[in-house]
C-alpha cells in the first residue's frame, strides 16, 4: 500500500509517493568507549584515508565484527551437522579436529 504526502512550501506545491516498506532511520544510541592509544591512532588514520569520521569508522568495524562472528556461528553449526550425517571415518576425524580449532583455536 502507499501512502501519499502533500507538501506546501510557500505557492509550491509536491506530491509525494512512497511505500509502506520505506526504512526508517535506526536511532542512534549514544555509547562511550575507551580505546588503547594505539587502536585509537590506527582508527584516526583510517577515517582520514577514507574522509570519514573515527564514529563511522569504529560503527564499520563493530557491524563487520558482528557479521564476522555470526558468519563463524553459522559454519560452526553447519561442520556439527555434517559431523553428525557423516558415515565417513576420515571425515568425521576432520570434522571433529576443524571443531576443537574452532572452539579451542588448537
Amino acid at each position: 500500500m502507499e501512502h501519499l504526502q502533500i507538501a506546501v512550501a510557500g505557492a509550491f506545491w509536491c506530491k509525494m509517493v512512497y511505500p509502506d516498506a520505506m526504512s526508517i532511520a535506526e536511532k542512534p544510541i549514544r555509547q562511550s568507549i575507551s580505546l588503547p592509544a594505539r587502536v585509537a591512532r590506527r582508527v584516526k588514520s583510517l577515517a582520514k584515508t577514507s574522509s570519514t569520521s573515527a564514529n563511522r569508522i569504529i560503527v564499520d568495524l563493530i557491524e563487520s565484527g558482528i557479521e564476522a562472528r555470526e558468519r563463524e556461528r553459522k559454519r560452526f553449526f553447519e561442520l556439527a551437522d555434517r559431523l553428525a550425517h557423516s558415515r565417513d571415518a576420515e571425515e568425521q576425524k576432520r570434522l571433529k579436529e576443524e571443531l576443537a580449532h574452532m572452539t579451542f583455536g588448537e
